[in-house]
């Protein structure tokens, strides 16, 4: 499914895990949009993540969770 993002780019809605989350990614968490800016390895396979709030959520190894991500420019 692909929807539109902003400044009208297409952005591609996946399933994320703490293995494939991305800087950049855009996650919605209690209704509100949430981008990723940083990440930090965690043990067991968990990981922290960094909002452009500065709020931080862990996840870890079985949390799946659905992001909008933009597509890269090479």
């Amino acid at each position: 499914m692909r929807d539109r993002a902003l400044g009208g780019a297409l952005a591609t809605t996946v399933e994320i895990t703490s293995t494939s989350v991305q800087r950049g990614d855009l996650i919605q968490v209690g209704g509100q949009e949430c981008r990723v800016v940083d990440l930090f390895q965690l043990r067991d396979g968990a990981k922290r993540l960094v909002f452009e709030s500065g709020e931080l959520l862990t996840m870890h190894r079985r949390t799946r969770l659905v992001a909008m991500r933009m597509p890269r420019r090479w």
